[in-house]
């Protein structure tokens, strides 16, 4: 046998020896979102075929999410209700956050992992390449409440009363917003230009709103 064939021979034992999931391996991709706002509520219209690819239970992703995002809400059919207007780069990041905690194994890379209890420890235990690690949530950086107001907030009020003064008042989350210049009945675009405690001051603007 020539030097040629025991090459040959070599590597075709080889390509034998390797594991299939390396040599069909793929890169690992989240469905793209379905985020819609409706009022101050926001619903992932697409939640289950995100836990669908990351083959997990459906409340563990959700209590995730609710925790991280300071929010309450549910799941209503194929779909995740949050109850709070969120940005969809909010829940984007959260869930990239809950694969790489959750999901993807730090060896190889993959997604093809379960949980499994040692004791009292949580592990994530890769089927594809047999690596094992214990699970460690990440103490993220303290997620502010969406529900607060910041003083350039642009919001669309309904303008409820009037106060005293002849100034238009209505209501944002648990916020008085007062408006000069409005009426009872209005419903304007405000830009808040200061806030004490609960009560917040704002000028109309035909600015587009960023809340």
């Amino acid at each position: 046998m020539s030097d040629e064939d025991d090459y040959m021979a070599l590597l075709n034992r080889a390509k034998i020896a390797c594991p299939e999931t390396i040599e069909n391996h793929e890169r690992f991709e989240l469905p793209e979102l379905d985020v819609l706002q409706e009022g101050k509520i926001t619903v992932l219209r697409n939640f289950i075929d995100v836990t669908d690819k990351v083959r997990r239970d459906p409340q563990h992703l959700l209590q995730f999410l609710l925790k991280e995002l300071g929010t309450p809400g549910n799941i209503e059919g194929r779909r995740a209700v949050f109850k709070a207007k969120i940005s969809p780069q909010q829940i984007n990041d959260k869930i990239r956050t809950y694969t790489e905690t959750y999901v993807i194994c730090s060896e190889c890379g993959l997604p093809d992992t379960k949980i499994v209890r040692e004791d009292r420890t949580l592990m994530l235990e890769c089927e594809a390449c047999g690596a094992r690690r214990p699970i460690t949530v990440r103490k993220s950086a303290r997620v502010d409440n969406p529900n607060t107001l910041r003083e350039g907030d642009i919001i669309e009020l309904q303008i409820s009363d009037v106060g005293k003064k002849g100034d238009g008042v209505g209501k944002f989350y648990d916020y008085l917003v007062i408006v000069p210049g409005t009426v009872k009945g209005a419903k304007v675009h405000a830009k808040i230009s200061k806030i004490s405690a609960k009560t917040a001051f704002a000028v109309p603007t035909t600015e587009p709103c960023n809340r």
